[in-house]
């Protein structure tokens, strides 16, 4: 069969195989091309989140760019003849074959990261993986990217859902359609108390902990562990439906539970340390569903492109890998990593100068429907989505036909 992109309200319903391998491996061709390991990178990696954007990219510069054994883990719908795959299985699919070409130890796990049934599995995993490399079951590197809108409690049984709203007042923003440029006002009601809570159930710092507790528990930790999750910030013009909202909230814990696994974990030496990594905004499946993003992102784009400043995922983590986690200081110890006043990593730092933010601003009071196209860059955030998704990616044959299943 032929495979076209499906869209409905900035969301793509299906993926492409051989655009999700393509994008895969342009990837690792970068993090092959800057990236070395020496006695300090990482040897064994466990991301959970590990299908899409910054979770795939976190994988593929750990075992591409290091050389190191990586487990992955996500919850992904797997093909069959009367479905598609999500593209993070796709993803996940193309790093294994690239893996097993570059006679790399890798084992990509689908569940659902949230139950202990899973956890034991990736335990499981990481000391079979660790065992035919001939290393020790020690993880040098642990990525928390997870991006569900849903979570069971394994304690409770009790389904949480997420919700993408402002606290206190309502939101207006005007959000553009990165399909037709089409601006239109997006609005959001107040989250009640009940959904703040849930948000931060789903979303917040308590599965990261849990994750970390079981480690600890199963021996999978050492001194040499680096532990990181990430998160964003983003400009004032976006804080009442992101910083200061439901997924605000719900990072403000997640920075909660780094200072707690610091706390009690570097303490009794079991961990490097533990960060919070915050990042830059980039065209994710859920991005492009937040009211005011797509537009701001066209524009930073446009500007950061403008300025030779632009990054996508593969680029971000490699700077996270070689400017912060694993520069020669970092060796020391936690205190060498190069963090902010709330002991957070900072590679939004490009994003957040302050010449780039006075010209995105700018700019986006100088946009109109007639100037959309011309004066932001919203055709790289339309190409970046459909990227995502196996789409748009230079070299592929989409006339071709396709085996969903392969």
């Amino acid at each position: 069969m032929q495979i076209k992109p499906m869209i409905r309200n900035n969301i793509c319903l299906n993926a492409h195989p051989a655009g999700c391998a393509a994008n895969v491996r342009r990837q690792i061709e970068y993090a092959k091309k800057n990236l070395s390991k020496d006695e300090n990178t990482p040897k064994l990696a466990l991301i959970v989140g590990c299908s899409n954007g910054y979770g795939l990219a976190s994988r593929i510069c750990a075992g591409f760019g290091y050389g190191a054994v990586t487990v992955g883990l996500s919850f992904e719908n797997e093909p069959s003849e009367k479905r598609m795959g999500t593209a993070g299985y796709y993803n996940n699919k193309a790093f294994d074959n690239e893996a097993g070409k570059a006679s790399l130890v890798s084992v990509s796990l689908n569940g659902d990261a949230f139950s202990g049934e899973t956890k034991a599995a990736s335990f499981e995993a990481v000391r079979k993986a660790s065992a035919k490399a001939g290393i020790p079951a020690k993880i040098d590197l642990f990525v928390y990217s997870l991006a569900s809108p849903v979570r069971t409690d394994p304690k409770t049984g009790v389904m949480y859902k997420s919700v993408i709203k402002p606290i206190g007042d309502a939101f207006s923003g005007k959000t553009l359609n990165m399909m037709d440029g089409a601006f239109s006002i997006s609005k959001a009601e107040p989250a009640t108390e009940e959904e703040i809570f849930n948000t931060v159930k789903v979303m917040g710092g308590e599965d990261w902990e849990l994750w970390m507790d079981a480690l600890e528990n199963e021996g999978l930790l050492s001194s040499r562990t680096r532990a990181v999750a990430y998160t964003y910030i983003g400009p004032e013009l976006s804080w009442a439906i992101y910083k200061n909202g439901t997924i605000g909230r719900a990072k403000e814990d997640l920075e909660r539970a780094c200072r707690d696994i610091n706390r009690r974990l570097t303490e009794k030496n079991k961990i490097c340390g533990a960060w919070v990594s915050v990042n830059k905004a980039l065209v994710t499946r859920s991005s492009a569903v937040i009211p005011i993003i797509p537009f701001y992102i066209s524009c930073l784009y446009k500007v950061m492109k403008g300025m030779g400043l632009h990054e996508g995922c593969a680029e971000q983590i490699t700077r996270l890998y070689r400017g912060r986690l694993y520069t020669p200081n970092a060796a020391q110890g936690a205190g060498a990593v190069p963090v902010d006043s709330e002991n957070r990593i900072r590679i939004d730092d490009w994003e957040m100068r302050d010449d780039v933010q006075k010209a995105v601003i700018e700019k986006m009071e100088k946009i109109t429907p007639e100037n959309v196209f011309s004066e932001t860059d919203v055709a790289g955030f339309k190409h970046d989505f459909l990227e995502t998704h196996g789409f748009d990616v230079e070299g592929v044959d989409y006339d071709a036909e396709v085996n969903i299943t392969d």
